[in-house]
């Protein structure tokens, strides 16, 4: 125990104790020196295990281009790097580009038309701001209130629903419940899409070629305040139904370049019949269901706003039919709304504004003269008749097939349940009275058409 504790704590060393003499197995330790430190000056320094000839001697090794990175590599060897660096730097520029262009073309054009939609509606764009008050206008002008309100914000008044499609909406005025406006614009931040597309167009007559365009939705009250308006009285529907109703018709005055392409895409524009107007320049033409509808409606103002905006028209469409073929019933109730489709011009905003107020304030001229003699109604009617018929006739078509395959599947089921409760022999006979009975209904059959 002592000499234990002398060799932990450092104390003096024991003298070797003698080896009995047979172990053998410890006699060549026995002569063994105890080990000692080694000098620090005998240890390689750090420098010395650097390099490809390094030497444990404590030499300094050769100098290698291992230490410089600048040295071992060059930009040569990042080529292909670069290449996708400046690609994906190409692509970034040209999507910003065509996206700040599409904004700037979007914000330039709701700038033209705003005041023409402050003037005929209370609320416009998204951003909760009212339009001038007549008080406001009547102190401090009209062109000074509008100047002063939000048309210095474009951004209020239009919604980014993508990088090539932009949407504006008003609401608050007489005989309108409100109205969608839809800019639609090149993919000029996607090029390469954009060329396809153009590509496609000439070899398939199904895609058109991309083009820039404004549609404008409208969708009158059509006697339904109480429906739509809150705070309505119960009996509003009724006493307004007069004040803004008018009858149910389709028609519309089309450039002749979208002639057959709208006929083909909607199914309301495909019940009227087309007929040149020589009070009409001759690259637009009327397409409607009565003569007496389009007496009505070809107003000098109208024909003037045509002839102001030219080529920039693509049509002009008052329905109360859907637009895509009614496979139900309940896709054949009347809904009445106005469709105008502008081509976006590359300038000269000014020159399609006159059409687009006549546009806004037409449903004014609808509710005040759009009632026609009965016999003329008469004519608009049958046609939404027959195809009311069409759809009855299928729909009791389909449910007496529904009905028979009902029958025929309870039949196979009490069949089945009848056969299993039999044994071998009477299935077998079953079977056979079944088969002579199916017989006799075939040679019935043959005889009758024979």
């Amino acid at each position: 125990m002592a000499a234990l504790l002398n060799g932990l704590f450092g104390g003096s060393k024991p003298s070797a104790s003698p080896i009995p003499a047979g172990d053998s197995d410890f006699a060549d330790f026995a002569g063994a020196p105890d080990p000692e430190p080694v000098p620090n000056s005998a240890i390689p320094s750090a420098a010395t295990y650097t390099g490809l000839t390094a030497a444990p001697t404590g030499q300094a090794a050769p100098y290698t281009k291992w230490y410089n990175i600048h040295e071992r590599h060059s930009l040569s060897e990042f080529k292909q790097e670069g290449v996708i660096l400046g690609l994906i730097f190409v692509i970034v520029l040209v999507h910003m580009y065509g996206t700040s262009t599409n904004r700037n073309k979007a914000k330039k054009w709701i700038s033209a038309h705003a005041p023409s939609l402050r003037k005929e509606f209370a609320l416009v764009g998204f951003g909760g701001r009212r339009a001038p008050t007549a008080s406001e206008v009547e102190s401090d002008g009209l062109a000074k209130t509008l100047a002063s309100d939000s048309l210095s914000l474009p951004e209020e008044l239009l919604k980014e629903k993508s990088p090539q499609e932009f949407g504006a909406y008003a609401t608050g005025r007489q005989n309108v419940a409100f109205v969608d406006i839809t800019l639609t614009l090149l993919k000029r931040y996607n090029p390469l899409t954009l060329i396809a597309e153009f590509g496609m167009s000439l070899f398939f007559d199904s895609m058109p070629a991309p083009s820039e365009r404004v549609e404008v939705v409208l969708y009158p009250f059509d006697g339904r305040e109480a429906l739509i308006v809150p705070g309505q009285a119960p009996g509003a529907q009724e006493l307004r139904k007069d004040k803004s109703g008018y009858d149910g018709f389709v028609w519309a005055i089309v450039n002749k370049d979208n002639m057959k392409s709208l006929r083909n895409d909607r199914y309301d524009v495909s019940l009227t019949g087309t007929k040149d107007n020589s009070k009409l320049p001759n690259w637009v033409t009327v397409m409607s269901e009565s003569a007496e509808v389009t007496d009505f409606l070809l107003t000098p103002e109208l024909i003037k706003v045509v002839e102001e905006a030219g080529d920039i028209l693509e049509y002009m469409v008052i329905t109360d039919q859907p637009i895509d073929k009614p496979t139900k019933l309940d896709e054949t109730v009347p809904k009445k709304r106005m469709y105008l489709s502008l081509k976006f011009p590359s300038s000269g905003y000014e020159k399609a504004i006159p059409l687009f107020e006549y546009f806004l304030r037409l449903p004014d001229q609808l509710v005040q003269g759009a009632h026609f003699r009965p016999e003329v109604m008469r004519k608009v009617k049958q046609t939404r008749e027959d195809q009311i018929k069409r759809l009855q006739k299928a729909d009791e078509d389909e449910k007496a097939e529904e009905r028979a395959f009902e029958r025929e599947k309870a039949k196979k089921l009490k069949r089945d349940l009848e056969l299993k409760g039999l044994d071998a022999k009477a299935q077998k006979k079953y079977l056979e009275k079944e088969k002579e009975k199916e017989m006799r209904k075939a040679a019935k059959r043959q005889t009758q058409k024979g």
